[in-house]
């Protein structure tokens, strides 16, 4: 009696499943290229050998696409008129595209916009301030204008006063003592009463920027005070992963950091969108990506720019 409930019950789990299996079916959401939204990429910077102005104007890229290099090439909007204001001054920025330069300069006029020189068979086109008519200066503020197939985009971004890092020191990671990695410590003297927001990249023997996984701070932890804490290494997202090394700096080796204050709205497009990047797997929560542009995705944001130079101390 009892097998004949069991073998009861599994028919009609089955004969359930099989009913449900053929009622189901495909969904394929529509995408359509009109539902594509412009994309602003825009920073503007002062402070020391201060990368040109300049905007990246994009296209999204549908959810359901096939992503190859003529995708990425044909994102690029083009014939946009893009202007900065300082609200006294007003600068067009001139557009240009990787393709139209000299093989021999195109990969120095992509790491002088911050670009990885490994994706210059990209056709990356952008509009620059390459004179530095805008002059940005730190307390300044600047508004960006788009004018593109009689569409407007707007977005306005400050450059603060800059909160540099001083007393950088050396000493052993956690653990054993290291012949071949090192630690690094700075300190700021993070201003009483006001919101401040900070954002670093680190370079390695001058082989180029990169960002860390999370490259930007707030001050809820230590407003108003001098403040010691580990600046950790950036790692390249694509390199060899290393517990042993992760972060650490290697002795014998010469870095840069580029630390920047940034104002909130800037600081929540970096925060939104690295948690957004770091969070991922079938297990992650959605996140929306916080954006400072009206009538686009995306950034226009100002920095303020110190620059460190280091050699890790051999032992």
């Amino acid at each position: 009696m009892k097998n004949s409930q069991i073998y009861k019950y599994t028919f009609t789990f089955a004969l359930i499943s099989i009913i449900l299996i053929s009622c189901t079916e495909e969904f394929i959401p529509e995408t359509q290229e009109e539902d594509q939204q412009y994309v602003v990429e825009g920073f503007i910077e002062a402070g020391e050998s201060e990368t040109p102005t300049y905007v990246l104007l994009t296209r999204s890229i549908p959810f359901l696409s096939t992503i190859d290099l003529n995708t990425f090439n044909t994102i690029f909007v083009n014939d946009a008129k893009v202007t900065v204001s300082d609200g006294t001054n007003t600068v067009e920025l001139e557009e240009f595209c990787l393709d139209d330069l000299p093989p021999e300069i195109r990969e120095a006029a992509a790491t002088a916009l911050g670009f990885d020189p490994d994706s210059t068979t990209l056709n990356i086109c952008a509009y620059v301030d390459f004179f530095n008519l805008t002059n940005p200066q730190e307390g300044g503020v600047y508004d960006l204008k788009i004018e593109v197939n009689n569409d407007v985009i707007t977005a306005t971004t400050t450059i603060p006063e800059v909160v540099p890092l001083f007393n950088l020191r050396w000493d052993d990671p956690p653990g054993e003592p290291s012949d071949t990695i090192a630690r690094l410590w700075v300190t700021i003297d993070d201003p009483a009463d006001d919101a401040n927001f900070y954002r670093y990249f680190t370079e390695e023997n001058n082989d180029g920027f990169v960002t860390p996984f999370s490259s930007v701070v707030d001050d809820k932890f230590f407003d108003g005070k001098e403040f010691e804490f580990p600046l950790t290494k950036a790692e390249p997202r694509d390199g060899d992963f290393d517990a042993n090394t992760f972060g650490w700096y290697f002795r014998g080796d010469s870095i840069r950091i580029k630390w920047m204050t940034i104002d909130e709205a800037h600081f929540e497009f970096w925060n939104t969108l690295e948690f957004s990047r770091n969070n991922s797997g079938p297990f992650s929560s959605y996140n929306r990506v916080s954006s400072n542009v009206n009538g686009a995705l995306g950034v226009w944001g100002g920095y303020a720019v110190r620059y460190y130079d280091e050699f890790v101390p051999l032992k």
